[in-house]
């Protein structure tokens, strides 16, 4: 059983950065494209970034492109989000997420395998 656990979270003024870490255990890193997912209270669980296996291609939504960066280490089972001037309509819960097929398929929730339990963040105006 593979498990993610996620850090990083909390309260931000907006402008400010965090870093969000997700961390797996079980089934080999390496084998799974990782990506993040937000989802705020009322609305859909939207897709944030995407990494490949080996972490040469990621993916942004347009909405945090040039702001946020997905990175990750195998060696460490790890995958990162780096938050950069947040704005107040970043806050949301934060999902990292293990998918098994093709990275093609990244933006849809619905492709991915593992998921982490989801970080609070909240920027404050």
């Amino acid at each position: 059983q593979v498990q993610l656990v996620e850090s990083g979270g909390g309260l931000v003024q907006a402008g400010g950065s965090l870093r969000l870490s997700c961390t797996t255990s079980g089934r080999t890193f390496s084998s799974y494209y990782m990506g993040w997912f937000r989802q705020a209270p009322g609305k859909e669980r939207e897709f944030v970034a995407a990494i490949t296996r080996s972490g040469g291609m990621t993916d942004y939504a347009d909405s945090v492109k040039g702001r946020f960066t997905i990175s990750r280490d195998n060696a460490k089972n790890t995958v990162y989000l780096q938050m950069n001037s947040l704005k107040p309509e970043d806050s949301a819960v934060y999902y990292c997420a293990g998918g098994l097929a093709v990275f093609g398929t990244r933006r849809s929730s619905t492709n991915y395998n593992y998921w982490g339990q989801g970080s609070q963040v909240t920027v404050s105006s």
